[in-house]
């Protein structure tokens, strides 16, 4: 819920475990950049200490809600795919993926990178540019850029085969102990069509932050609102999240038992499809090892896994992935090679 582009375009070829976790906010600073020195900060008084710490925390957005946890659950894998990352510069950098697949379409890729000098944070920089086109002309670009202190705006827009499929635009506001934002996506003032979506997220306690979303959505003949209420719970090790709306439920759990070991279990229910899915997954990591591995099954019997290893000081990534419906006696798996 909330991104228009995920709601409206057609589902993305299955992705290939390899990549690395990007850091909390709009978006992550891609591998192999980095970033520019950051300025020592004074230290405070000890009664802006006091003031500091009885504030309450911003709760981050909406969108992020759920992350922790299917963070932990593996991306599923079909086919063979390489993808080279150079770095051109501190603040650009270029990826070539080539992917050979039975199911979907085998064919090229360019994507770009740029991250800008505007350093808000240690790991966040502005102006970013992203995008990639394929060897049919299709392409997705977005650029975020943060206009104030605690503004940060968003555009997204995506075509297939020279022709716009999805376009769309964020705004989002940081406060203290909130976060609002407001996406507007395919808005046709001629036809008269487009979606809305509003969110909001308050910190109501260091642990116990609530929030609400808002979508509208317009076209001939048709119109409609859903709303949905979110939940999150926070403790030491822990994170506890459910959100309630027209649409269903959906609910997750993180738990994180040691630095090697963590795990997720999600539930999901539908209104429309009149559907229930249960989802158990674990991350294990061996950094003296330079493996990482991640496992699934679900109510529906589909169980999977995938192995990531990492050769250094080489800078190659292999990972192998498989996936198994014992519900549709069908069978999947990949090997990504990921170089830079």
């Amino acid at each position: 819920m909330g991104s228009v582009l995920a709601a409206a375009s057609p589902s993305p070829a299955p992705a290939a475990a390899g990549g690395g976790q990007g850091v909390p906010g709009l978006v992550s600073v891609p591998p192999g950049f980095t970033m520019p020195s950051v300025s020592s900060v004074p230290p405070a008084s000890d009664q802006q200490t006091v003031d500091a710490n009885s504030l309450l925390p911003n709760p981050g957005t909406y969108e992020e809600c759920h992350r922790k946890c299917k963070e932990v659950f593996p991306l599923q894998m079909e086919g063979v795919r390489l993808v080279v990352n150079k770095g051109l510069s501190n603040h650009f950098q270029v990826s070539h993926t080539v992917t050979l697949s039975t199911l979907a379409d085998s064919g090229y890729r360019f994507g770009a990178t740029y991250v800008g000098s505007k350093q808000t944070g240690p790991a966040e920089s502005f102006p970013v540019m992203v995008g990639d086109m394929d060897n049919t002309g299709s392409l997705n670009a977005q650029v975020i850029h943060q206009l104030a202190t605690a503004v940060r705006s968003k555009i997204a827009i995506q075509t297939q085969q020279h022709k716009f499929v999805n376009w769309q635009c964020d705004m989002e506001y940081r406060g203290e102990d909130f976060t609002s934002a407001v996406t507007l996506g395919n808005p046709d003032v001629l036809v008269g069509s487009g979606i809305l979506v509003a969110h909001y997220l308050q910190s109501i306690t260091p642990s116990l932050a609530l929030g609400g979303e808002l979508v509208y959505h317009r076209r001939p003949g048709e119109e409609g609102t859903v709303t949905s209420l979110l939940g999150r719970y926070t403790g030491n090790n822990y994170v506890a999240t459910l959100t309630l709306g027209g649409a269903g439920a959906h609910a997750t759990y993180y738990h994180k038992a040691n630095d090697q070991l963590q795990i997720g279990v999600e539930f999901e229910a539908s209104t429309r499809m009149q559907d229930t899915t249960t989802s158990f997954g674990y991350q294990l990591d061996v950094p003296k090892a330079n493996l990482l591995f991640k496992g699934t099954v679900d109510s529906n019997w589909v169980v999977g896994a995938t192995l990531e290893k990492k050769l250094l000081p080489l800078p190659l990534t292999l990972a192998l992935g498989a996936f198994l419906n014992h519900r549709k006696n069908k069978f999947q798996c990949g090997f990504s090679v990921t170089i830079g």
